[in-house]
């Protein structure tokens, strides 16, 4: 497309650009971060097994429970490693992030209903003066009502194995689109669409029906639930992308072959950034 003599030209002029400096600035420094923050869950996990579950003060050294339940672990090892004082910053630092990542989600769920479900779809682009404003009051009072009543049924839960489920939601509903759709020339939206949508349906139900919310959160006999693992990501994952390889292959349809014929120049764009449309000013 470019020529041979041409591409290394184009390529240099794109990661020598004052934006492509300022991105890869911004990559380093969100990994950075990412990475400290994984690396510190190690750190919390062996520094409450080795400060709080040996302290009779803080646990159970026979039965290996936590006062307060598993969530209070980084609190009371905080308390352990710097007294009241640094167990009320920990608990501060804590109820900031639980608050900023609640307001973030309910602010994103909501703009999620009434930009793009109600006004897009629904309304196909054209809803009534003040009308998605309105969706997104209701959806946001919907929402925190619905987030409450999770919190009481799952209060026994431990908030790091509900985030490893969240991620396992994602890692089948999204990231076998994200995926293929990116690097897949034969995908097509048929494709994704049911494929998103098996891999969302199949996580969900493969969770509610794991023993770690079929038996510790609805109180049904232990050995009952239907599917015995805690996390379901192996299976709703390789369901979704095995739908969307098998419902892309079979899709003939004209709008699957344009698809199919765009993908050359998707992937020179979402590999170098040529072509690509700049921000427009607000």
């Amino acid at each position: 497309m470019f020529g041979t003599a041409g591409l290394p030209h184009i390529l240099m002029r794109f990661f020598t650009v004052p934006d492509a400096k300022q991105a890869r600035k911004s990559v380093l420094w969100a990994t950075t971060w990412i990475g400290y923050f994984y690396i510190l869950i190690f750190i919390i996990g062996f520094g409450a097994i080795a400060l709080v579950l040996t302290n009779p003060e803080y646990a159970d050294p026979v039965t290996g429970t936590i006062q307060g339940g598993p969530n209070m672990a980084a609190v009371l090892v905080g308390k352990a490693v710097g007294g009241n004082l640094f167990m009320g910053f920990i608990s501060a630092v804590a109820f900031a992030t639980i608050l900023a990542v609640v307001a973030g989600l309910t602010l994103s769920g909501a703009s999620a209903v009434s930009h793009d479900l109600y006004a897009t779809v629904i309304m196909k682009g054209r809803p009534p003066a003040g009308t998605e404003l309105r969706v997104s009051r209701v959806t946001t009072l919907v929402l925190g009502v619905i987030a409450v009543l999770l919190g009481i049924v799952f209060e026994k839960q431990n908030v790091a194995f509900m985030v490893s489920l969240a991620f396992a939601i994602a890692a089948s509903a999204n990231f076998p689109v994200l995926l293929l759709s990116l690097l897949w020339k034969d995908c097509t939206t048929r494709g994704a669409v049911i494929g998103g949508s098996l891999g969302l349906a199949s996580s969900l139900i493969l969770t509610l029906l794991s023993p770690s919310v079929w038996v510790d959160t609805l109180g049904n006999p232990a050995g009952s639930a239907p599917f015995p693992y805690t996390s379901p990501a192996l299976f709703s994952m390789t369901i979704a992308f095995v739908s969307i390889w098998l419902f892309s292959i079979t899709d003939k349809s004209k709008n699957a072959q344009a698809e199919r014929a765009a993908y050359p120049a998707q992937q020179v764009r979402a590999e170098t950034g040529i072509g690509a449309s700049k921000a427009s000013s607000h």
